[in-house]
């Protein structure tokens, strides 16, 4: 391995608008990596050179973005679905698989988080504000590096050791994990018991955004430094 991991990130398409204009600022990600002692680089979406980008890099972080499509879960959409990216599926399937194959560690942020627990056989909540004893403010209207709701994290988990039993964190996600995949673990929760974090082999997968928290509120930088200790970088 490199002196400094290289992290090959995910990206979104520039068409990717509205309330998803957060999702799609690759500079954020990259400066929490670089924060952790990794570096970062941008990865476009070509399912045809996923295989090749996954052999290159360290370790793979699926970044935020618009909606897993339902079919891939076996779902059909239901009213109050997202916006929808195909292309961005297929690569980041591509990506996620070459990349476990290799047995490189993958970081999933919001989507992400939602992409890996549905390559791993979970499901999905398509829109959280239709899901009986949701209450938390999951979509919060603050930006930038506004905290919203606490989140608690499990005992033993690598997001506990790295954060602590609870934190304030963000929040701008309208679905989430509904059945947990086999091969997962509930890391983290929200107030309502919404899954705000899951763990496996070599996977972390989180809700929150923190990479728009960690230059204000450092202790967000926590879960980069949970994702770097599974490729065992001191921070």
């Amino acid at each position: 391995m490199n002196a400094r991991p290289l992290i090959g990130l995910s990206t979104s398409h520039s068409g990717e608008g509205g309330s998803r204009q957060l999702s799609s600022a690759p500079r954020h990600y990259a400066r929490a990596v670089e924060l952790v002692g990794g570096t970062p680089i941008l990865l476009p979406s070509l399912p045809e050179v996923a295989a090749d980008y996954a052999a290159r890099v360290d370790a793979v972080l699926l970044t935020g973005g618009v909606d897993v499509h339902p079919r891939h879960y076996g779902q059909t959409p239901k009213r109050g679905l997202g916006e929808v990216d195909e292309e961005r599926d297929a690569f980041e399937f591509a990506l996620y698989r070459a990349a476990r194959e290799l047995g490189k560690p993958v970081l999933g942020i919001c989507r992400g988080m939602q992409m890996m627990n549905v390559l791993e056989g979970g499901t999905l909540h398509q829109h959280l504000p239709d899901v009986p004893g949701v209450w938390a403010d999951h979509a919060q209207l603050g930006r930038g590096a506004t905290l919203g709701h606490e989140i608690a994290f499990g005992h033993g988990s690598v997001l506990g050791r790295a954060h602590g039993p609870s934190a304030l964190l963000n929040s701008y996600h309208h679905q989430a994990v509904d059945e947990v995949a086999p091969t997962l673990t509930v890391a983290a929760t929200a107030p309502d018991g919404v899954v705000e974090g899951v763990e496996g082999d070599g996977l972390i997968g989180v809700q929150w955004h923190p990479e728009m928290l960690v230059e204000r509120h450092p202790h967000a930088l926590g879960t980069f430094t949970a994702f770097m200790a599974l490729l065992g970088v001191p921070v």
